[in-house]
């Protein structure tokens, strides 16, 4: 009887996790597909010329995001690969982390004080006899998305190269392969799942962009869908245009991710913060070296540079009366407590269906292929990134606004939706840890009859200690800089600080908002450190649970 009550309560607390989502979904879809039917306008924004425009430059931008950032980013993750392991990559490697957590807001500024009109690199440029491109518009879109995601898909194919066997690499050297030959017989065959797997995560983060393109966007030429969504909703209130926008940006990115599908690549590669470990024998000869270490200084540099743009901004504002403001107090204070609340909400989300899908694992003894429903809970987190948090946001802006009022509505909504979106990266560093603790001692917890509290206190807990706090810190860092969901539900009651410092921006207080800025980076930057940390202890566990 507490074997099979064993075996239940995880399935069940999985299947309420999975209603919880779908519900959160299809209420929002659902509120839009009735609202567009009632909608009699729906016909004429279809054929509006500017919408289709909006649609074409939405891809246009993800398209370029894409090739640039998995096209430079394949000769970084080689030479990162063939650095000697060591303190260097190490620290490469914790740099190309932090990008991913780092608030698309203030990223952009950090940006702007690099490439824009009075920026540092547009002034070396000029003093060079260049005349370099606006920042506003398609440039500064692509220099913003190719910070973020070069680092992030460098690391994913980094992470496939560090499981080529080392035997490989001492082959090619025996048979004196040269550079090209190595890369497309041995490293490109390791890297393209990987690669690809990095597109359809890039380009799926590029499409559903939204500081970066309502502040770099430069005007109505250069709008994306869920910008002009976020603009038809806040500044015209007009219900059909923003159905309409809505429904084209889901269907856009349910498009973009059964394209990919078919092309073989999966958006659930690229969920992690683990790069995993090189145990590569380098054989390269000394210009091949030279030239990976310009590679990788060159990326550094690149990756690197708007995080000093953002410190040396934010300390020449005047950072204590920015800590002493009521306001900035209460903003911080209501971003650490949505944002501890949006963790805690998509850990616990992550743990119940990684718990279900472990027992299913543990159901057929950790063999042969897995049956439909461990895959759903499997495959569950990332597929709640197919439908982007402003689509979420903005059906149930229209769900709600006839019951109550949406404002009202602002802390739980965004409680709601930045953990259904931090949940897959969640459980990416829940899933596997979970799987070989109940690999290891899962029969023999049911053999002993331990359960529950007992089983959670001598058991899970020490194993899945370091990857439940790094979810957390990771959970925590993607919500605290979130501005789609509170850009909409935002009010002068409940105020975020990317919200308040879009506000600064709006007002033209530029110094204000990069000191901001800085104090926003440091508490991601700290949580995403720490979230590094504990996810390399959980790998490291992992790896020796599997290798006893």
């Amino acid at each position: 009887m507490i074997h099979s009550n064993a075996r239940h309560a995880p399935l069940a607390g999985a299947a309420l996790a999975g209603i919880l989502l779908a519900a959160l979904c299809l209420v929002a879809v659902g509120a839009l597909v009735v609202q567009a039917g009632g909608a009699g306008g729906a016909g004429a924004v279809l054929t509006d010329p500017v919408v289709w425009r909006i649609v074409r430059f939405t891809l246009w931008q993800a398209f370029w995001s894409t090739v640039l950032s998995v096209g430079l980013a394949v000769p970084v993750a080689i030479a990162i690969t063939r650095m000697a392991d060591g303190p260097g990559r190490r620290a490469v490697l914790a740099l190309f982390a932090l990008p991913l957590a780092l608030p698309q807001i203030v990223a952009v500024l950090g940006v702007v004080a690099l490439y824009g009109q009075r920026g540092f690199v547009t002034g070396l440029a000029e003093r060079a006899g260049f005349d370099p491109p606006s920042i506003y518009g398609l440039t500064g879109i692509l220099i913003a998305h190719t910070f973020f995601n070069l680092p992030l898909a460098a690391r994913i194919m980094h992470g496939a190269l560090a499981l080529v066997p080392a035997e490989y690499e001492r082959l090619s050297a025996q048979l004196g392969m040269g550079a090209l030959a190595r890369f497309r017989l041995v490293e490109w065959p390791a890297m393209r799942p990987a690669a690809a797997g990095a597109a359809a995560l890039v380009f799926m983060l590029c499409v559903t962009s939204f500081a970066v393109v309502l502040i770099l966007g430069g005007g109505p030429r250069a709008t994306t869908l869920e910008v002009a969504l976020y603009q038809a909703l806040t500044f015209d209130f007009d219900i059909v245009r923003a159905v309409v926008l809505t429904l084209l940006q889901l269907a856009v990115t349910i498009g973009a991710v059964a394209l990919f599908a078919f092309a073989g690549g999966s958006v659930e590669a690229g969920m992690t913060i683990s790069a995993g470990a090189s145990r590569r024998f380098a054989g390269d000869r000394p210009a091949g070296a030279i030239l990976g270490g310009a590679l990788t200084l060159m990326a550094v540099l690149y990756v690197g540079a708007p995080f000093v743009a953002i410190l040396a901004s934010g300390l020449a504002s005047d950072l204590t009366d920015l800590i002493v403001q009521p306001r900035v107090r209460r903003a911080m204070l209501t971003s650490l407590g949505l944002g501890l609340c949006a963790a805690a909400l998509a850990v616990g989300l992550a743990y119940a269906l990684s718990r279900g899908a472990a027992e299913m694992a543990a159901g057929r003894r950790f063999s042969g292929r897995p049956g439909f429903t461990e895959t759903v809970l499997t495959s569950a987190p990332s597929l709640i990134l197919v439908v982007p948090p402003i689509v979420i946001a903005a059906g149930w802006f229209i769900a709600l606004r006839t019951v109550t009022n949406v404002y009202d509505a602002a802390p739980y909504l965004v409680i709601t939706v930045n953990a259904a979106m931090a949940m897959p990266f969640a459980a990416r560093l829940i899933h596997p840890a979970m799987l070989a603790a109940e690999e290891r001692n899962g029969r023999l917890c049911a053999h002993l009859g331990l359960a529950g509290m007992a089983r959670w206190r001598l058991v899970t807990w020490p194993v899945l200690r370091a990857p439940l706090v790094a979810a957390l810190a990771f959970a925590l860092a993607l919500s605290l800089g979130d501005l789609g969901v509170i850009a909409l539900f935002g009010s002068e009651q409940v105020q975020t600080m990317p919200y308040l410092i879009m506000q600064r921006m709006g007002a033209y207080r530029t110094q204000d908002a990069a000191g901001l800025a800085l104090i926003l980076m440091v508490m991601t930057m700290a949580l995403m450190l720490a979230a590094e940390h504990f996810a390399r202890r959980s790998r490291t566990m992992v790896t020796e649970g599997s290798s006893e």
